[in-house]
């Protein structure tokens, strides 16, 4: 196995555990705001089996592999009865934001790991410097076979896939997280036709918004590449 399969199966592995704890921390915030569905459901779990859903989980990463874009998608929608909330608008907010902001916690995690690494070996330090370029050319090789090599680029896709789901769900068009928190600010007559019609929006940002994706995505990602190549 090549360090390309290596890499290949690093996204695959990442990307379950992104959208699991981007799911589960929908479920424990919905149930620390009152909410019990998610909960009594087995939702607030790592297992990506509880969370696996076929065209967000499965069909929409593949084809973001074959169109060489970052790893996007969502996870089955975690359950939550509004009803249940002790501040409806407050509370759905939180819900809603959990996901995305715990994906942010896990990159910055991820580079504080990598800084580490970076700072203990002269080798840590140039394999690290050399991952934001050598993604960009298609060099997951970065010519070194150190046990180092294959940590590092697990640590990586860790920080730019949770950034890119993290991105990707806060964008305002439902079902996606950030739907959530613009939705309460229309009227109702305007709500429900943002809801019926948001779903043909994420459609055509998914199929047909390639460019405008990447061009949400990277200054995002190149936060955090850059605070990678500073150590």
């Amino acid at each position: 196995m090549t360090l390309e399969h290596v890499d290949i199966l690093f996204q695959l592995i990442v990307f379950l555990f992104a959208i699991s704890i981007h799911e589960a921390a929908h479920a424990w915030m919905a149930n620390r705001c009152g909410d019990p569905t998610a909960r009594m459901l087995g939702r607030i779990t790592l297992n990506p089996i509880k969370h696996i859903d076929l065209v967000g989980t499965i069909l929409l990463p593949m084809i973001a592999k074959f169109a060489h874009f970052p790893a996007i998608g969502w996870a089955k929608p975690t359950p939550v009865d509004p009803r249940n909330f002790r501040n409806h608008v407050l509370d759905d907010v939180l819900t809603s934001i959990a996901g995305p902001i715990t994906n942010f916690l896990v990159a910055s995690a991820a580079v504080l790991l990598l800084i580490t690494i970076a700072l203990t070996s002269n080798l840590g330090h140039q394999i690290v410097r050399s991952l934001p370029l050598a993604y960009r050319l298609g060099m997951v090789g970065m010519g070194s076979d150190s046990v180092l090599v294959p940590v590092c680029l697990l640590l990586y896709q860790a920080m730019m896939i949770n950034v890119v789901l993290g991105v990707f769900n806060l964008i305002p068009v439902p079902p996606l997280d950030g739907s959530h928190v613009l939705r309460h600010f229309l009227s109702d007559s305007l709500r429900r036709v943002y809801d019926t019609i948001g779903v043909f929006g994420l459609i055509a940002l998914v199929f047909l918004g390639g460019g405008l994706l990447a061009r949400l995505f990277s200054p995002v990602v190149n936060i955090f590449d850059s605070i990678l190549t500073r150590f």
